[in-house]
């Protein structure tokens, strides 16, 4: 019902299912297909919710949520039913950290030291701690849990999954393109939110051994450039068809057509560039130097990186704040001139 009615949804929750989906999850006892039902419902009633997840807050699930996914972080889920409902409660997790209040809860909680160990230990959890991560550090409101991440050591975590994706990742079902994007995502985050002597430990691992994550990155970035390229000459190729046939190309075509480049690689590339750009600006010549000479070595341009974070730029931000927005835009415009 709840995916037929959406709007039952906040009626519900608020009516007491929410508080009596968490005591059922949380109660020990044996999984069996209740608790599947209810870590499906429980996603059902987070997805694009804001007043769920804020309830979900007051009534401690997030802690409720860290204790149910705290028992994969050495052990895999025994059965297929079990690892969905484990996929159920990470999604859960990620819906809830769209709040801000959420995630002051997720940090005070641990969250942060859970999915790092996560990461480390290897299991069938760790693309899904991952993707967490990653809602868990995004945009402004990500900051106290980056400076948390770099306390708790989670550089020596993220750079080994930086350098090389996974081998066993087919397995649950994330491709390696998910995977460079998490990460890749979260080093973004991280380096637009850090100060002080945490910013300076992790520009610090782009020097380590030769610059070896510089030219980590600048292998993302042509990979994801020649994906994005093969894919802009397929739309261009759609669009000069339409205009042959006589049909407008209207904003709505326009936005169909952004979105696929995005899904085909440019949200990836354009994170890529604007770590990129973030640690030429660094004041490490060493750095700016390595990466100025991949791109003349691959016959490339700063014009084509340029272009891709402008494009980023232009298109940042969801609408729901516009003075981030401005200020976002602002400043990443001054990270180009000094590029």
């Amino acid at each position: 019902m709840a995916e037929f009615r959406p709007e039952m949804c906040s009626d519900a929750a608020q009516q007491g299912l929410m508080q009596w989906l968490l005591k059922r999850l949380k109660a020990k006892m044996p999984f069996d297909a209740n608790k599947l039902y209810c870590s499906e419902v429980l996603a059902i009633l987070l997805q694009n919710k804001d007043d769920n997840r804020e309830l979900l807050g007051e009534l401690d699930g997030i802690d409720v949520l860290l204790q149910q996914l705290s028992v994969f972080k050495r052990h895999n889920p025994s059965t297929a039913e079990e690892q969905e409902m484990m996929e159920n409660l990470f999604d859960s997790l990620c819906s809830s950290l769209m709040l801000s209040s959420n995630r002051e809860r997720f940090l005070k909680g641990e969250g942060l030291q859970l999915m790092n160990l996560m990461l480390r230990e290897k299991k069938i959890s760790r693309s899904s701690a991952l993707k967490v991560l990653d809602h868990a550090m995004i945009g402004p409101e990500g900051a106290d849990n980056c400076h948390k991440f770099v306390d708790i050591l989670g550089l020596r975590t993220i750079f080994p999954l930086f350098m090389k994706s996974p081998k066993k990742i087919k397995k649950v079902g994330t491709s390696e393109k998910e995977h460079e994007e998490h990460v890749c995502s979260i080093l973004a985050s991280l380096l637009r939110n850090l100060r002080g002597q945490q910013r300076t430990r992790l520009l610090n691992k782009f020097t380590e051994n030769d610059s070896e994550k510089v030219d980590r990155l600048m292998e993302l970035y042509f990979k994801y450039l020649d994906a994005m390229q093969a894919a802009d000459k397929k739309i261009e190729g759609e669009k000069h068809d339409m205009v042959r046939r006589g049909e407008i190309i209207d904003d709505d075509m326009e936005d169909e057509f952004y979105l696929r480049r995005l899904d085909a690689g440019l949200f990836i590339l354009q994170l890529i560039c604007y770590i990129m750009a973030e640690i030429c600006n660094a004041s490490i010549p060493q750095i700016r130097q390595r990466v100025h000479q991949i791109l003349n070595m691959r016959g490339s341009s700063i014009k084509i990186v340029r272009h891709i974070i402008k494009e980023y730029a232009e298109n940042i931000g969801d609408g729901k704040n516009p003075e981030f927005r401005e200020s976002e835009q602002k400043r990443i415009v001054e990270l180009l001139d000094n590029f």
